[in-house]
């Protein structure tokens, strides 16, 4: 019997299923298929969990670590969160400050939940992660939108985000790196948006889920910028996925005032009660151990990217601004996009799949028509064969020009 939409909840007239998860449900069905499906879809890292973290892992399942943890997370893998932002950072939190969850994901959530509601606007940036502005509608606040341009690398610059500010503003949300462009945020910028945030008393949520991976040294202090001036407005929203390749492990953190700590947990009390206690204990290895894992990755990522950007220089038609961080590039289709041939990125992107079998993701998802998104977290076999197969679509669709009147 079918469901009719008035059964469910008002909120769920509200937000949409992630559209980042598109391409690669239709990538497994072709690959059941047997088709040979390049997949430059993927918003996480290609590597395996670095062995020293598994270990760590293994190593709790043999002493039985498999019970409920506090709430907030382990004393140990929230001290390796404080150990971590002090090494990296410079700033100094304590244990009540910190609140182990479930993947980044969760901490935007536990954000979202207890510092905004109805009559809020939060402002956040686009081309964006998705789950961010629908987290600020679950909330029943407005999600207030600045769209960045990618004649200037698509950051999100102060002049964007003060112009947006009103009387309603509550909050304001910064991805940085982004996703998914990989732009920074400057840290003059930063210090703007602070200085004003502060000012006005409204809360700032830095998205730090990609914070290890910036390309040439390019400084991105933003936690001692925003802390400096409103620290207790300030919550940070971190991850292991990432950096660590730890995806599958659902390992995130947010930390911010006490008083948002206590919230945090006592939302997460009524969820998901804790964080994998597995998780955590091979956290701990990920955050206070060898960081060389992370600098190897960082340094193939780059590689990557730039090798990337060479083979998409072959049609200059694809333009791509290139990326601070992150492991995405997001070039512009719209010179092979026409009223008659493929109108939309969105379009582009399902073409491509079904013709070339690349898996991309289109600039709708982000509320950025007219690009796509390209993960380079694959191997630099898939990647050149993938981007081989993208051009040779794209030529193959792009608009004929008309024949000039003598």
């Amino acid at each position: 019997m079918t469901q009719h939409v008035e059964q469910l909840a008002f909120r769920m007239e509200q937000i949409a299923m992630s559209p980042t998860m598109k391409g690669t449900i239709a990538a497994a069905r072709l690959r059941r298929e047997g088709v040979d499906v390049i997949d430059l879809g993927a918003g996480e890292p290609d590597f395996p969990t670095p062995p020293g973290i598994c270990t760590a892992g293994h190593a709790a399942i043999d002493a039985q670590r498999t019970k409920y943890t506090a709430n907030m997370g382990t004393l140990e893998m929230r001290n390796a969160v404080i150990a971590r932002y002090q090494a990296d950072y410079g700033v100094t939190y304590a244990p009540d400050e910190v609140v182990i969850t479930a993947g980044g994901k969760q901490a935007l959530f536990h954000a979202a939940m207890a510092l905004y509601g109805p009559g809020d606007e939060v402002i956040t940036h686009a081309p964006g992660w998705p789950t961010i502005t629908e987290q600020i509608k679950l909330a029943g606040a407005r999600p207030v939108i600045v769209h960045t341009r990618a004649d200037q690398g698509f950051v999100p610059t102060a002049e964007l985000l003060l112009g947006a500010m009103t009387s309603s503003t509550r909050a304001i949300i910064i991805n940085s790196p982004g996703n998914p462009t990989g732009a920074l945020m400057t840290e003059d910028d930063a210090r703007v948006v602070a200085t004003e945030a502060a000012a006005r008393g409204l809360w700032v949520i830095v998205d730090l889920c990609y914070e290890r991976l910036i390309y040439d040294g390019v400084p991105h202090n933003l936690p001692a910028i925003f802390g400096a001036v409103g620290r207790d407005r300030l919550v940070l929203a971190g991850s292991a996925s990432k950096a660590y390749a730890m995806t599958g492990w659902r390992l995130g953190w947010a930390v911010g005032p006490k008083a948002f700590a206590s919230a945090a947990n006592a939302l997460q009390s009524h969820t998901t009660s804790n964080a994998s206690s597995l998780a955590q204990f091979a956290g701990v290895e990920a955050l206070t151990g060898s960081q060389q894992c992370v600098a190897d990755m960082l340094t193939e990522y780059q590689q990557r990217r730039d090798l990337v950007l060479s083979w998409l220089a072959e049609e200059p038609r694809l333009r791509c601004t290139v990326p601070q961080g992150a492991f995405y590039l997001y070039p512009d289709v719209g010179d092979f996009l026409s009223p008659d041939g493929l109108r939309t990125s969105s379009n582009f992107c399902d073409a491509l799949l079904a013709e070339e079998h690349v898996v991309t993701t289109p600039g709708e998802a982000f509320d950025a028509p007219g690009f796509l998104r390209l993960s380079y977290a694959a191997s630099r076999e898939t990647l050149r064969e993938g981007v081989t197969r993208l051009i040779r679509f794209a030529r193959a669709h792009a608009p004929q020009e008309e024949p000039s009147q003598s």
